[in-house]
């Protein structure tokens, strides 16, 4: 049996994985897939992957790209989900802050330095005309860090998945002045170079199994009443993100991989490009 670690965050973009797992389907090919919840996100996850204390890691595309150009010895193997990641942007629901316009140069709450929350504070500024370099951030490390750095006045507003982040704003902590998604692919599985360069069967093999899952995802029977349970979701919400969510059982192309680096070298997220590796598929 292959013992494997894998790392990514406890949402529901990362069901299909559980469910390979429950379904014993990894084991069957003597695979020891042993998941690891990272509610810090993005930034957590690059380091798991620099330290070794993961093989893979199911991660924001713009996050593990950035982390890659500054030297972390991994390989993007596959698109996980091919659709924008929406992040909604949101305040303490008791603040004054009403519109977009209302935050510029305002303090922003962040995972952690190198995190989706903070690379998109960056997309969200450039798009907004705002100075990037006039960002200011706190960091709060996971979502309940934010909840007390919004309520309590600590940072103005915070950046994360928009459906996983509604409960707080049905139960009025938060508030959702505006949405700003992803422009490029909103995961990718990303493995150290090392554990690829001894196991590229044993990868090839995970991929094969979780496609096969994520392919039909959405025609398995009530799987909207099982998100909405698991994520203590509305099922209206849980149907709404079914239909904008796309998985993908493709690699990261050339022609995208560029596409993207181009775009965070812009943004200044990046100061330098890293040359396009193909990996598993070529192999």
């Amino acid at each position: 049996m292959k013992t494997v670690k894998i790392a990514g965050v406890p949402e529901h973009f990362n069901l299909p994985w559980h469910l390979c797992i429950e379904n014993g389907e990894f084991e069957a090919e003597n695979i020891d897939l042993q998941w690891t919840n990272v509610p810090e996100g993005t930034g957590k996850m690059c380091q798991m992957l620099r330290d070794g204390e993961t093989d893979l890691a199911v991660i924001l595309t713009e996050g593990i790209l950035k982390d890659i150009a500054a030297g972390n010895p991994s390989k993007i193997v596959q698109i996980y989900v091919q659709s924008p990641l929406i992040w909604g942007i949101h305040v303490a629901a008791k603040s004054n802050f009403q519109t977009l316009k209302d935050l510029k140069n305002k303090k922003v709450a962040i995972s952690r330095v190198g995190s989706g929350s903070q690379l998109m504070a960056y997309v969200n500024a450039s798009e907004q005309g705002w100075q990037p370099d006039d960002l200011e951030f706190e960091i709060v490390n996971t979502i309940d860090g934010a909840v007390d750095a919004l309520t309590n006045q600590k940072a103005d507003y915070f950046m994360w998945e928009r459906f996983m982040t509604k409960p707080l704003v049905d139960q009025g902590i938060f508030r959702r002045i505006d949405d700003c998604p992803t422009p490029w692919p909103s995961f990718i599985i990303a493995v150290r170079d090392e554990f690829l360069k001894k196991n590229p069967k044993v990868v090839e093999k995970i991929l094969d199994i979780i496609n096969k899952t994520t392919v039909d995802f959405k025609e398995i029977p009530e799987i909207d009443k099982k998100l909405s349970k698991l994520f203590n979701q509305k099922a209206s919400d849980i149907k709404e993100w079914l239909k904008l969510t796309q998985w993908s059982q493709k690699n990261l192309t050339e022609k995208s991989f560029n596409k993207i680096q181009n775009q965070l070298f812009d943004l200044g997220i990046i100061d330098k490009k890293s040359i396009f590796v193909e990996t598993v598929k070529a192999l």
